[in-house]
């Protein structure tokens, strides 16, 4: 273990693609499916709270701009300053929901990318903690002193899988249906009108910045209700009616595509009815068990929400389970840079670090849940100047 025994984020970046896109033109970047509006749009957007959001898809042709491994080599670049280059990258663990290719991995194409000296390269699996798991293992690394630095990164490319291209087959196989109801299963359109594209990286190092504020890594909390909660939020594979998941290889190729096998999907009921006790909920009342912290204890708390529909059932949760935190102390900026995903909470964090209103000392609580099968996580920072 490195002698200071602490880990610092002394470097954030995030990256959008092209110009954000506003609540009315979506479909227009998107596009229709079987050439109709959505009925679902306009419910989704008032309940979710977004009002602008970006693509890696260029509006006038619908041709993509960038891959995931380009937005995340972005982000990575935006690190650079005159004290770090990437090319000192020790370690790049790099998380994301659906990378580019099945194979290989996600991070080995983003140190592609990047063109950077060997370095070890990781990547994790999830959904939206992909970037938190990616990120505790960064952390885990430099705190172990197995490498000198580490970038951690999260990124979403939702752009790619929601666009209306993706349901030309399942629209033409259900066309009969098509008449009477022209969406697809709600549980496949909610999301269009939910995710967003980004990209985000933190710099860790064991000393904090000599300059400016950084931000201290006092722990990293991850868990998983999958013992006792079946699958809600999946792309892949098809939920049974007993609730188990058949995998896209139990499927034929005419089926993946009539079934539109690869797209996002949500078990909306089963969200609704669990997701702030199984993730917040959870958590919270297992940190309180393991962990000194108080609620008077934060300054700041930095929920990942995917919905402004959450908040209040957010905040309730919170009471009950005996942790309370005042509304004017959440930062969230959901409104303005969309649901990017495992990428939300650092295009979060590098916002809140970037504008100026952190000072020394200030405590950070981020939650970050995923509904693909239940898991919550809860990250402590701590705002040092070491100036």
């Amino acid at each position: 273990m490195h002698p200071s025994g602490k880990v610092y984020i002394n470097g954030t970046s995030a990256f959008l693609p092209n110009a954000p896109v506003g609540n009315d033109d979506i479909e227009k970047v998107l596009g229709m499916i079987a050439g109709k509006p959505s009925r679902a749009r306009r419910i989704v957007l008032r309940n979710n709270g977004i009002r602008q959001r970006h693509y890696a898809i260029d509006p006038a042709t619908g041709a993509p701009t960038h891959t995931n491994a380009q937005l995340t080599a972005e982000a990575v670049r935006g690190l650079a300053c005159e004290r770090f280059s990437p090319d000192d990258i020790d370690c790049l663990v790099s998380g994301t929901t659906i990378p580019d290719q099945i194979m290989p991995n996600h991070g080995v194409m983003v140190h592609g990318e990047l063109g950077i000296p060997a370095c070890e390269v990781v990547s994790t699996a999830a959904i939206c903690v992909a970037g938190i798991t990616a990120l505790k293992y960064a952390y885990m690394s430099v705190l172990s002193g197995l490498a000198r630095n580490a970038v951690a990164t999260a990124s979403e490319l939702s752009s790619s899988i929601l666009h209306a291209r993706n349901f030309a087959a399942e629209s033409e196989h259900r066309v009969a249906e098509l008449e009477t109801n022209p969406e697809i299963a709600f549980e496949k359109d909610f999301l269009r009108w939910m995710l967003s594209d980004g990209a985000g990286a933190f710099l860790l190092q064991d000393q904090p910045r000599p300059d400016g504020l950084s931000l201290r890594i006092d722990w990293i909390d991850i868990l998983s209700q999958a013992n006792t909660m079946e699958v809600c939020m999946y792309a892949g594979g098809e939920k049974l009616g007993d609730g188990s998941l058949q995998g896209w290889q139990h499927y034929s190729q005419e089926q993946r595509a009539t079934l539109s096998i690869f797209s996002v999907k949500q078990d909306v009921r089963l969200l609704n009815a669990e997701v702030t006790y199984q993730t917040i909920g959870k958590s919270l009342e297992k940190m309180q068990r393991t962990r000194d912290v108080k609620p008077d204890d934060i300054d700041w708390f930095l929920p990942h929400m995917s919905s402004e529909y959450f908040r209040q059932p957010m905040a309730d949760c919170m009471t009950v389970v005996g942790f309370p935190i005042a509304q004017e102390k959440w930062f969230t900026n959901l409104q303005t840079k969309g649901n990017t995903g495992s990428a939300s909470i650092y295009i979060m964090i590098d916002e809140l670090l970037k504008s100026g209103r952190l000072k020394h000392g200030d405590r950070l609580l981020c939650f970050i849940p995923e509904s693909g099968r239940f898991t919550g996580s809860l990250m402590h920072l701590t705002a040092v100047d070491h100036a």
